[in-house]
C-alpha cells in the first residue's frame, strides 16, 4: 500500500485540484499570511500550542494560504475570491495578530490553468476583506478593473456593510441563502467573521463541497470551534456559525474547502474519540 503522507500544517498550500462529479475545482494560490496563534485565537494558551507544533512555522506563526477557488463546469468558469493582489506588507506594518501578508500570484496561476479574467463567467466573494477582493480591486493597463465585464456576486448584507471592493464598475449582485450563482453552486450566508459572510455549496454527482471561507482559518479550529477569533466582526456569532458548518461538513459525501488552510485546502471532517479533525484529501 502507498505510504500515507505526513501532514505538517505549517506551510501554505500549492495549487491543488479536486474533482467533484462534473465539476473541476482548483485552488489558485495568490500569496500567504502569517497568523499569530495567541493573538488570533485569544482563548487559546501557549500550552495548547505546545501540543500542536505541526501547525506552527519556524517563527511560531500559523501559516495561512491566500488565493481563490476556480470552479469549472463544462466550458464555464466561476472564481470564488480573488486573493490579496500584488502587495507585500512586512510584519511590522500589519495588524498585531498578523505577520507577513503578501499576494501577487493569482493571475499567473490562473494562466497556468488556461484561464484569464476574461474567461471567468462569474466572480463570487465569501466576503469583502482585502485578502479576498484584491485582484478585483486592481486595474488593468487601460485603467479598467480586471473583472470589469464579469458579474460579481456577494450577499446583500455584505455589500451593505461597506466592504472593500473599490474598483468594481458596478455593484455586485446580492444573493441570499439557497440562490444558485453558477450551475450546481448555491449561496449559504454564514455570518460572524463579517456581517454578510457567505459560504458556497457545490453539489455534483450526489456529493457536496462547502467553500466555507473565513468561517475557519486553520485546520486547528476543526477540533476547537469554540476558540474565538480576534478579528471576527462578531466572535460569538462566528462560533455558532462554525458549529453549524462543522455539522454539515460531518455529513456523508460532504467535503470542505478552507481557503486559508495550510498544506491541503480540500478535506473532510472526521469524528473520533478525541473529537472532530480535518482529514486532507488530495
Amino acid at each position: 500500500m502507498p505510504a500515507v503522507p505526513v501532514r505538517h500544517f505549517n506551510q501554505i498550500s500549492p495549487t491543488r485540484t479536486f474533482r467533484l462529479g462534473d465539476h473541476r475545482l482548483t485552488y489558485i494560490p495568490d500569496g500567504s499570511v502569517q497568523l499569530h496563534p495567541l493573538a488570533w485565537f485569544p482563548d487559546s494558551t501557549p500550552e495548547e500550542w505546545q501540543k500542536r507544533p505541526e501547525y506552527l512555522d519556524a517563527e511560531g506563526f500559523l501559516a495561512g494560504s491566500i488565493g481563490g477557488l476556480l470552479v469549472e463546469y463544462r466550458d464555464r468558469a466561476l472564481l470564488i475570491d480573488t486573493g490579496y493582489g500584488p502587495q507585500h506588507i512586512p510584519a511590522a506594518l500589519t495588524h498585531p495578530a498578523l505577520g507577513v501578508l503578501e499576494g501577487g500570484q493569482l493571475l499567473d496561476r490562473l494562466a497556468a490553468q488556461g484561464r484569464t479574467p476574461e474567461t471567468i463567467d462569474t466572480v463570487a466573494f465569501t466576503h469583502l476583506h482585502d485578502d479576498h477582493v484584491g485582484w478585483a480591486s486592481v486595474s488593468s493597463s487601460d485603467g479598467s478593473p480586471l473583472f470589469a465585464d464579469t458579474p460579481l456576486v456577494t450577499s446583500g448584507a455584505e455589500w451593505r456593510s461597506g466592504g472593500r471592493l473599490r474598483a468594481a464598475r458596478t455593484a455586485p449582485r446580492g444573493v441570499s441563502d439557497g440562490d444558485e450563482i453558477f450551475p450546481g453552486v448555491t449561496a449559504w450566508v454564514t455570518p460572524g467573521h463579517s456581517p454578510g459572510h457567505t459560504s458556497y455549496v457545490i453539489s455534483s454527482a450526489g456529493a457536496r463541497l462547502v467553500v466555507f471561507g473565513d468561517v475557519m482559518h486553520s485546520p486547528a479550529q476543526v477540533g476547537r470551534p469554540d476558540w474565538r477569533v480576534s478579528l471576527d466582526h462578531s466572535p460569538e456569532t462566528a462560533v455558532r456559525t462554525r458549529l453549524r458548518v462543522l455539522k454539515e461538513l460531518s455529513q456523508p459525501d460532504t467535503f470542505g474547502f478552507g481557503g486559508h488552510f495550510a498544506d491541503v485546502v480540500f478535506g473532510r471532517v472526521v469524528a473520533d474519540r478525541s473529537g472532530d479533525r480535518w482529514v486532507p484529501v488530495d
